[in-house]
This record gives C-alpha cells, sequence and structure tokens, in this order.
C-alpha cells in the first residue's frame, strides 16, 4: 500500500475512533444514559404483544426513534436475546428512544408462530405503536437474524420509516430479495463466520440493492457475536454517527 494511502487509511481510523469517543462522552456527560423503562402490551392482530419501551429521560426533542426485533421464537429467541439488547443499549445511549416486543407465541404475547407471515402484522403493529407515541418523529427499524428478516420488510413498506438495521441477516436460508425495491438507508452487521449468512452471499445480495448500503463485518465472529457485542455497539454507533449527525449533540453549540 503506497504511504500516503496508507496514511489516509490511518488517519480515518483515528477520526472514527475520536468521533465514537465524543459522542459517548457528550451523552454520557449531559444525559447519563438515563432513561424511562416502561412494560406493556401492544394489541396485535393475533392478541397482545409483550413490549418493553426505553424512553431517554433528556427534555431534547427526539430525533430518531427504534424498533427491534429478536430472532427465532421457535429456536428461543425472545426480546432479551443478548444481540438484540446490545442494539437497544446502543441506541439507548444516544439518548434515543427504544422498543422491542416478543412476537406472537413468545414469552407472554398471545397467538401461535406463523412462520414470518403474521410476524409482519406484529412489526407493523409495534410501527404504530411507536409513530403514534413520537408523533413526526423519523423511525429505524431492524433486527437480529429472524427479526431482520421480518422487520426490514415492513420498514421498507412504511413510509414513516427512514433507517434500516439488520444484524446476523441469515442469507443461507432466508428470501432477502424483496430488498431490491428498497432505496432506503441500510445497515447491515455481520459475522465473517456466521453459519446462517454466508458472508459472500450477503455481499453479493448489497451489491444489487438500490440506496445507501453499509457492511460492517465483525471478523471472528459467529451468528450470535459471543464474545464480539462490543463490535457490534461499535458498528452502530459508527453508523448511526455519520447517518444522523445530529443525533450525537457534536452540533449543538
Amino acid at each position: 500500500m503506497p504511504a500516503i494511502l496508507e496514511t489516509k487509511v490511518i488517519q480515518r481510523s483515528l477520526a472514527l475512533a475520536l468521533h465514537r469517543l465524543v459522542v459517548r462522552y457528550n451523552f454520557l456527560n449531559q444525559y447519563a444514559m438515563a432513561h424511562a423503562s416502561r412494560n406493556l402490551f401492544l394489541e396485535g392482530p393475533a392478541g397482545r404483544l409483550e413490549a418493553v419501551l426505553w424512553t431517554p429521560l433528556s427534555q431534547q426533542a427526539v430525533p430518531v426513534a427504534a424498533v427491534l426485533c429478536h430472532p427465532h421464537p421457535l429456536f428461543g429467541g425472545t426480546m432479551h436475546n443478548k444481540v438484540v439488547y446490545q442494539a437497544a443499549k446502543s441506541l439507548d445511549s444516544l439518548a434515543l428512544p427504544v422498543l422491542r416486543f416478543n412476537f406472537r407465541g413468545a414469552g407472554l404475547s398471545a397467538g401461535v408462530h406463523d412462520r414470518g407471515i403474521g410476524e409482519l402484522a406484529d412489526v407493523q403493529t409495534a410501527i404504530d405503536y411507536l409513530a403514534e407515541t413520537f408523533p413526526g418523529v423519523p423511525l429505524l427499524v431492524g433486527g437480529f437474524s429472524f427479526g431482520a428478516w421480518v422487520s426490514l420488510r415492513v420498514g421498507c413498506e412504511d413510509r414513516r420509516v427512514k433507517a434500516l438495521l439488520a444484524m446476523g441477516t441469515p442469507v443461507d436460508n432466508s428470501d432477502f430479495s424483496y430488498l431490491s425495491g428498497c432505496a432506503k438507508p441500510k445497515l447491515f452487521v455481520q459475522g465473517s463466520r456466521d453459519e446462517h449468512g454466508a458472508l459472500k452471499k450477503l455481499k453479493d445480495l448489497i451489491a444489487g440493492l438500490p440506496g445507501e448500503n453499509h457492511l460492517a463485518v465483525v471478523e471472528g465472529a459467529e451468528h450470535f457475536f459471543v464474545g464480539q457485542l462490543d463490535r457490534v455497539d461499535q458498528a452502530i454507533i459508527d453508523w448511526l454517527a455519520e447517518r444522523f449527525p445530529h443525533i450525537t449533540g457534536l452540533r449543538r453549540g
């Protein structure tokens, strides 16, 4: 690598690292990551959906609000999954409201699993609730594994949703062709050794998508990012800081 190019790469890496530290310092200093936590039930088409809403105690205007969806409920997935919880903490650290919920048949939610069909309506219920709670606020919708497959499909179609987040995208066994018509900004966080989503296959998918699409690869990580959740956090913070700089507080005062 030429010396000039190598220097620019190093400068870029240092700038991102500094940016991330400043983001965290600003919000830890101003808001101390304080939030109100509310356990509730959403009225879904198959019955009540168990949910948790974290709302920042800050009096600042809410710039973005998020819905996060959990992995496959037939394999133990709930809204308390470690990857989903980490993503929620990352968003919470930026003083953003975060809504997690259990799909039908999971946890205390009513109904039975519907192979990703009825779950689309569950995601829509969560989006509608968050949009009503924070009227006019842009929404970010995403999820982990099965939650990514379902949530992105709904998020692509809803005009209130302005950005999408997919973690552990299971491209090996799920059809993501619907993304070919979705130009909304997307962040994909993927382990390089994901056993349900081959990295090459995901890269091929992303290469054919319209709009702004960013892939953050966690080297050495498998599907559940065991021991590397801090890298998931880093990827989310970096992308949000670049995609929505107004949420970081860096331009205030």
